[in-house]
């Protein structure tokens, strides 16, 4: 997970607007993809780009939303 995290970051410096990063395949995450996630949300909102997960499981969302994370992303199914 954390590679692509990585390309994510990288994504996120040509965005224009927007990206979309597709959960559909993560099952769980552990401390060291919140804390990227959480940079990656930094990140984003000093760019101005919305960050949208797609496909999370309910799992996944309720860490995020436990962290208090989930505000920081949009997520289409």
């Amino acid at each position: 997970m954390q590679v692509n995290l990585d390309r994510a970051m990288e994504a996120l410096d040509r965005a224009d607007g927007e990206i979309t990063l597709d959960f559909s395949a993560v099952r769980r995450i552990d401390a060291s993809t919140l804390c990227a996630m959480e940079q990656l949300a930094g990140s984003a909102e000093a760019k101005a780009v919305k960050v949208v997960l797609y496909g999370v499981n309910i799992a996944v969302y309720r860490v995020l939303k436990l962290m208090k994370l989930a505000p920081r992303f949009s997520f289409r199914t």
